[in-house]
């Protein structure tokens, strides 16, 4: 799984023009799912994010975690993660997951960004989403499981 990670204030998504998910200070994290992806992939990433140093603590340090600070996560897939830009103008994407194997799995990741203690909302799968964020830092991380 590939997931690129913003440490926000505040973020929201919306459809058709009404917000469907939103977080305050926290993480805004857009996943994809990639060819071959399982379960596991999706555990080791969401361990991973929930315990990533990434919120400063009093010294104004970079050493404290999502969990640590109580901050929420807003959850948005994002096949484009998947992009091939290496051949031509036109990027591929055939190394995302199939759209229902995707989307499975985009849920399932949502589930265990929630399971770990974080309070968690999404976006909708294969929606054409508008998403708003304050970038906080900023901080942005890609990470791949």
């Amino acid at each position: 799984m590939r997931a690129l990670l913003q440490r926000v204030s505040e973020a929201s998504v919306a459809v058709d023009g009404k917000v469907i998910g939103q977080c305050g200070p926290g993480l805004l994290i857009l996943i994809c799912a990639m060819q071959g992806d399982t379960e596991v992939e999706a555990d080791q990433l969401a361990s991973k994010i929930a315990k990533l140093r990434i919120f400063t603590d009093e010294a104004g340090k970079m050493n404290r975690s999502i969990l640590d600070t109580a901050g929420s996560a807003l959850v948005i897939s994002q096949f484009t993660l998947a992009a091939d830009t290496s051949r031509g103008n036109r990027p591929g994407f055939s190394r995302a997951a199939p759209p229902v194997e995707g989307r499975r799995l985009y849920e399932y990741f949502a589930a265990q960004i929630a399971a770990q203690g974080i309070a968690t909302q999404t976006g909708r799968f294969g929606a054409d989403m508008k998403v708003r964020l304050v970038n906080d830092g900023p901080v942005t991380l890609w990470m791949e499981s």
